[in-house]
């Protein structure tokens, strides 16, 4: 008996599974998705970037410390204690008076012991001390120094003021006996705004010719790129003492502001249209952009409907980064005495008041004007991160 006649018997192999439906397919009949499934889908985008952002908690306190800071400009006149320009000149470089609540064991409510003054003439300075003996409440919703609210009428209502024939100077008084708090409630108010001009200044600059350049190419890119690296090459410091300096003497307040701001967006733009320019040289090879090109649709509808979007969150972190830059660059300028001047009142301004260092020994309150910086600083770079994590579609 050979080989081939022996028969090897096999065990019988069983079916394999599957879960396939037998049953015809019915396009009908769609998944039953859950209702938070559904709700997250049917989102429109801006729908779920704020859902994004706000599990970014540091950058929510951020965004409502800065709405905050921003919605108060609005009302500077109100919330200051003290016009800008109203001088105590009997409380010359007075220290920030001490809130308290409760006197002698019992509470009063907000209110600041009065100052005893006396010149000390060993080295010539000012001493003030608290004296217990004057109880001076906090008036709220109060009348107090007249005021023009936005140039447009004329008003006594704050809210906050000193108790009659009292004083409050939460945050000390400079040089000329104006309240410190005071005139940085009102310094906000330029602060603040200029730079969102510059930013809206370099925003535009930017997004034009960096788009331009990165979807023409070509002798575009070439010029535009010599121009950014001829700005990039100078120093920015200098640069703007430059322009500052030629700013005439002669031309009024907010002429100045009005240039200050557009120096500080001139030099600004160089960053976000280098960025614009290589996100556009990569997305104008996809292929909807080049169906966008088929189908008839101008140069400027593909880089403002289709390309811009792509990087939405590029753009965002980069707008959010760069109000801050621009509030410093303004505060640096008007240190040095090139940016604002009085009668304005910006951050820059009352810190250039403080450069004498002896003086900054003496009455150290005078730099408080930098906490505000800081702080909205820290908050815008916190924002923009929460909104670049929350605009990223890879996350």
């Amino acid at each position: 008996m050979g080989p081939s006649d022996v028969s090897i018997s096999q065990p019988a192999r069983e079916p394999i599974p599957h879960w396939a439906s037998d049953e015809p397919f019915d396009p009908g009949v769609t998944e039953q998705l859950s209702p938070e499934q559904e709700r997250y889908y049917m989102a429109s985008q801006w729908r779920i970037m704020w859902w994004r952002f706000r599990r970014h908690r540091v950058a929510v306190v951020s965004g409502v410390i800065l709405l905050a800071m921003y919605a108060s400009i609005l009302i500077s006149e109100v919330l200051a204690p003290y016009d800008l320009h109203t001088r105590n000149i009997e409380f010359i470089f007075a220290p920030p008076q001490q809130l308290h609540l409760f006197h002698k064991g019992e509470f009063v409510g907000p209110f600041v012991y009065g100052y005893r003054y006396r010149l000390n003439m060993e080295n010539l300075k000012r001493e003030y001390t608290p004296d217990p003996a004057q109880v001076q409440p906090i008036r709220f919703f109060c009348t107090g120094d007249a005021y023009e609210f936005w140039g447009l009428f004329e008003s006594r209502f704050h809210l906050a003021c000193p108790a009659q024939g009292g004083t409050l100077f939460l945050l000390g008084t400079d040089r000329l006996g104006r309240d410190m708090l005071s005139r940085i409630l009102y310094g906000a108010r330029i602060s603040l705004t200029i730079g969102l001009l510059g930013v809206a200044v370099t925003f535009i600059l930017g997004v034009v010719i960096g788009g331009l350049a990165g979807y023409y190419g070509g002798w575009v890119d070439n010029l535009s790129q010599r121009v950014i690296e001829i700005f990039r090459s100078v120093p920015n410091v200098p640069l703007w003492l430059a322009l500052s300096a030629i700013l005439p003497v002669t031309w009024s307040p907010l002429l100045i502001y009005f240039g200050i701001t557009i120096i500080l967006g001139l030099l600004d733009w160089t960053g976000l249209a280098r960025a614009v320019r290589s996100k556009l040289l990569a997305l104008r090879e996809e292929d909807y952009c080049l169906a966008a090109r088929l189908m008839g649709a101008r140069p400027r509808r593909i880089i403002g409907r289709h390309l811009l979007p792509g990087f939405t969150s590029h753009l965002i972190a980069s707008v959010t980064l760069a109000v801050p830059s621009m509030i410093l660059g303004e505060t640096a300028l008007s240190f040095l005495g090139l940016g604002l001047r009085p009668p304005i009142t910006s951050w820059g301004v009352l810190l250039g008041e403080a450069q004498n260092i002896n003086v900054v020994a003496l009455y150290p309150w005078l730099m408080l004007p930098v906490l505000p910086v800081l702080i909205v600083v820290l908050a815008f770079n916190f924002v923009g991160d929460g909104l670049r994590d929350a605009a990223d579609p890879y996350r």
